[in-house]
């Protein structure tokens, strides 16, 4: 199974941003974690801050990988364009994030996204990505 974690804006910073929210653990970290919790998986990753390179990458992958587990950060409440590259693909999507948006700020409670994944996983920490991966090998 080829799985691919795509990380939007500022989740480059995880370990130093908000470690009240994000927690102190770089995703560097976690990503070589998970590689060990799941030696079965081709597992890639993927971040950019940058919606073109995140609808790109979309395109890229979105035929070829059995899964895509995005957290497209502060892109999920704004942009209908990458809800419209999950739309154009086959691979299914699941929608993680790492602290619960619905208790944050208001607008952070409505994604553009949640309507064209597979599912979405909100509020676990880190551990979002991992049942992530665990959802695509029921």
């Amino acid at each position: 199974m080829k799985i691919i974690i795509i990380n939007g804006p500022n989740l480059n910073l995880l370990g130093k941003r908000e470690p009240h929210i994000y927690g102190s653990n770089t995703f560097e970290d976690y990503y070589n974690q998970l590689n060990n919790n799941y030696p079965e998986i081709e597992l890639e990753y993927y971040q950019s801050n940058i919606e073109g390179e995140l609808i790109n990458k979309l395109h890229e992958i979105g035929f070829e990988y059995d899964a895509i587990i995005l957290n497209a950060g502060a892109y999920t409440h704004t942009s209908i364009a990458i809800a419209d590259a999950i739309k154009a693909i086959t691979t299914p999507v699941i929608e993680v994030h790492i602290s619960n948006t619905f208790s944050r700020e208001a607008f952070r409670h409505h994604s553009y996204i949640s309507p064209v994944c597979s599912g979405v996983i909100v509020g676990f920490g880190l551990k979002s990505y991992d049942l992530a991966i665990s959802s695509f090998l029921i």
